[in-house]
């Protein structure tokens, strides 16, 4: 089994205003040095099977569709090996 993680994020021209505040508030809670925040959304896919180039191209249509709004994020398809239970 292999876990295919789809990583979604506003552009850089886009205002992050969930990402502005929590830059905001970390030096308040003693974190310093932090000179930006972004914030995004990350899916985990479990594929039963192999992640051949049919799945990649199959997984970037959901998430191109249906996983992020191509108009104001990017996203990207990284394919990450699972340890199986008991190994």
């Amino acid at each position: 089994m292999a876990r295919v993680v789809v990583d979604v994020m506003l552009k850089p021209e886009i205002l992050d205003p969930q990402g502005q505040a929590v830059q905001r508030a970390l030096p308040r809670l003693g974190f310093e040095g932090i000179a930006d925040v972004r914030q995004g959304k990350r899916f985990e896919l479990e594929v039963d099977g192999p992640v051949d180039e049919a799945a990649l191209a199959r997984i970037h249509e959901l998430a191109e569709s249906f996983l992020a709004n191509t108009v104001i994020e990017d996203f990207t398809v990284k394919v990450e090996e699972v340890a199986e239970a008991g190994k």
